[in-house]
């Protein structure tokens, strides 16, 4: 059987056809590149209260990209340029890493996803990149990705899934890891010294990359993430 790979969903207003909601909904590019890797897609919606269930039944988390973890997460002060805290979303994302954590199944984060895994290991933010290195590496105008080098730790678990020590990713990011969380190591740095990755050296699969790697062709991070199930599942 396929793994269930758990996706952590947005909660935003949506509109489709003549309805406008609040959804619980995620960019198709996740879910497919899921898929392709051999996993079972499951969307995980942004509240609590059956997170347990819902935890229990998953062979792998991915905590996905979106909007900024909420600054009062790691004790700062909002930057005026931070977007709107969705706090319901950083809950929901924080007990389902709980049991995901407890369980010992694998988790992948990304982008947004890698920031929340930092900061609930006691990790903090840069806010604003703009204020310390160079913005349009990271996060170009609009909607779209900007492409640039990623360096690897040679000995990391991110190297050896690459076959690589130097990537070209797909970012879109204006925030970025400062503080590393307790447990975890930096594995992947930008050329202005930005940190691209993050992995639990102790744990069998727990890797979080700044890019968004759904955004490409290479889907050797989730062939890996799916991959890596097989050991919770024998």
């Amino acid at each position: 059987m396929k793994p269930v790979v758990g996706l952590s969903a947005y909660r935003e207003p949506a509109q489709w056809g003549d309805r406008k909601d609040d959804a619980d909904l995620l960019p198709c590019l996740y879910v497919d590149a899921v898929a392709l890797a051999g996993g079972a897609p499951l969307l995980l919606p942004a509240i609590t209260g059956v997170h347990e269930v819902l935890a229990a039944r998953i062979d792998a988390l991915v905590l996905t990209g979106g909007p900024d973890v909420d600054a009062a997460l790691y004790d700062a002060t909002p930057h005026q340029l931070s977007d709107k805290p969705r706090r319901q979303r950083d809950v929901a994302e924080a007990a389902y890493l709980s049991v995901a954590l407890e369980r010992g199944i694998p988790i992948l984060g990304i982008c947004r996803g890698m920031q929340m895994l930092n900061v609930l290991h006691g990790g903090s933010l840069i806010q604003y990149l703009p204020d310390v290195a160079t913005a349009d590496a990271h996060s170009p105008d609009g909607a779209d990705y900007v492409r640039h080098a990623v360096n690897l730790e040679a000995r990391s678990r991110l190297a050896a899934i690459s076959g690589s020590t130097r990537l070209t990713v797909d970012s879109h990011h204006h925030q970025a890891a400062d503080r590393i969380g307790t447990g975890l190591v930096a594995t992947a740095w930008a050329d202005d010294g930005i940190v691209e990755a993050i992995e639990d050296p102790s744990r069998a699969f727990l890797l979080g990359v700044q890019w968004h790697p759904e955004a490409g062709t290479d889907l050797r991070v989730f062939e890996a993430l799916v991959a890596a199930c097989a050991t919770t599942l024998a």
